[in-house]
């Protein structure tokens, strides 16, 4: 019998908790298969990762929720079941194919009336935001292009406060975050974002890494009391 790979390995295990803790669903499913047929690029949360966002937001018992990249809604579901009735949940995206397949999506499963999604770039959307003084949220989840990573984690600082928990996905691109000498800009703004994160006083911060078809992480931080 052959020693499998550590990615393998990684990936074996991966399915083994999803088979475990991630029960199928169909309108989970279905969701993914809307964002595929409709062109969207197949870079969300994998079902544990998706239920690692779940868990998270229920621990920290958020009910007023930020999400900065919608995509076809699939995280965002996971996100508002969380929160339950009563919550209420900000999407930011710039694309409107990914709204018009977010809104389907979330719309199927009953969760619409929960999120508000706000079409447009989201720097520009967080500025104002910020300007209209919005209140605090509890719980902040970052997924969108990498290259502003940073300057999204300045915007949120703003528009949280002490016990908030910030949530940052693609933070380690298949380790190339470890490395010198990178190029690619996904990179560099994923290292910068973490540099950051962890030099920054305000908070207490940590990356766990994930497996998908690749390893990548989710950086993991509360705003400090």
């Amino acid at each position: 019998m052959s020693t499998p790979t550590p990615h393998s390995l990684l990936l074996e295990v991966d399915e083994y908790i999803e088979r475990l803790f991630v029960p199928r669903d169909p309108l989970f499913e279905q969701a993914l298969r809307d964002a595929t047929e409709v062109g969207l690029p197949e870079i969300h949360v994998s079902p544990n990762e998706g239920k690692l966002l779940y868990m998270l937001a229920k621990l920290a018992g958020a009910k007023h929720v930020l999400e900065i990249g919608l995509l076809g809604g699939y995280s965002t579901m996971w996100l508002a079941r969380a929160i339950g009735p009563q919550g209420r949940l900000v999407s930011l995206e710039v694309d409107e194919k990914c709204v018009r397949c977010a809104r389907k999506n979330l719309e199927r499963a009953e969760l619409l009336s929960r999120v508000d999604i706000r079409h447009g770039d989201a720097r520009v959307t967080l500025e104002k935001m910020i300007a209209a003084n919005e209140n605090p949220f509890d719980l902040v989840f970052i997924d969108a292009d990498k290259i502003s990573y940073p300057v999204y984690l300045d915007q949120v600082m703003k528009l949280t406060r002490p016990g908030s928990v910030i949530l940052a996905d693609n933070v380690v691109r298949d380790g190339k975050v470890a490395r010198e000498g990178e190029t690619d800009p996904a990179v560099l703004g994923a290292q910068e974002f973490n540099r950051k994160l962890a030099a920054n006083p305000k908070l207490e911060a940590i990356i766990v890494t994930v497996m998908r078809e690749t390893l990548d992480g989710l950086a993991i931080a509360r705003v400090k009391d």
